[in-house]
């Protein structure tokens, strides 16, 4: 795989901004099995969590190797704390990582822009932000998967918010419930629209946010979204999982010929 590090300025964010990506070629040297085909590469779009970046996915996981028997392009952006959200005292990650991020790459990179071929995952918090990105814009995406997903946002920043971080996303998140923010309100405004990605929804049963996860697949189920979820017993919140999963829905991207 070429690994590019792209350093852009950022309209949304007023800032410089770094995005990391990898890219299949066509030798991708010993030991690695390249991919066929001469089609413009699908794209992932790989979320990080809340105490990482935009390097982690690649210093924690083998990800590149995963990719790297496919036509897969893997980007990885960077959005602070920002839970992939407009923040009420911040920064516009929302509209950064929905919008600007996504044009911005297609401009640099020769990538396919065809719905099926656009993928996003996350962990933990990026597990929000991708679930965030599939339930607004369902036409956007062929399939998205969160790792061991902060799926409640409410119960994340009122429950576990040890930071103060609410307040600064959202002002009040007492009032998160019925808003754009919500997934569970995303799930049931669009969950009659003709076309809906695929979502794939894992956890350890031995995770803080199991009891999230497991909500939050019910409802999906029940909203009638096409959704596969996995359990792995008494796996936690740690990159051992998050590597094993990244592998699982790479391999399964390709496999269900989305």
């Amino acid at each position: 795989m070429a690994f590019l590090q792209i350093q852009f300025y950022s309209d949304v964010l007023n800032v410089a901004s770094t995005v990391n990506v990898i890219l299949p070629e066509a030798n991708q040297g010993i030991g690695i099995q390249a991919s066929e085909g001469q089609e413009l590469p699908k794209v992932l779009y790989l979320l990080h969590g809340y105490s990482d970046d935009h390097t982690i996915w690649m210093r924690r996981t083998s990800v590149e190797r995963y990719a790297a028997s496919y036509n897969l392009a893997v980007i990885m952006p960077a959005v602070n704390h920002s839970f992939y959200c407009n923040e009420t005292h911040g920064e516009r990650y929302w509209d950064y990582v929905n919008d600007e991020l996504p044009r911005t790459m297609h401009r640099f990179l020769r990538l396919s822009q065809k719905p099926e071929d656009t993928y996003v995952a996350g962990l933990s918090m990026g597990g929000y932000g991708a679930m965030r990105l599939a339930l607004t814009y369902p036409e956007r995406y062929a399939g998205a998967a969160s790792f061991s997903g902060a799926v409640d946002i409410l119960d994340t920043l009122v429950r576990h918010d040890q930071d103060g971080l609410g307040k600064q996303l959202f002002g009040d998140a007492d009032q998160l419930k019925g808003t754009e923010v919500d997934l569970y309100y995303l799930m049931k405004k669009n969950a009659g629209l003709a076309h809906k990605p695929w979502l794939y929804v894992s956890c350890g049963t031995g995770d803080f946010l199991y009891d999230q996860h497991k909500e939050f697949v019910r409802t999906l189920t029940r909203q009638k979204w096409d959704v596969t979820s996995h359990d792995e017993k008494d796996a936690i919140h740690e990159w051992g999982f998050w590597d094993q999963e990244i592998k699982t829905f790479i391999d399964m991207i390709f496999d269900r010929r989305v």
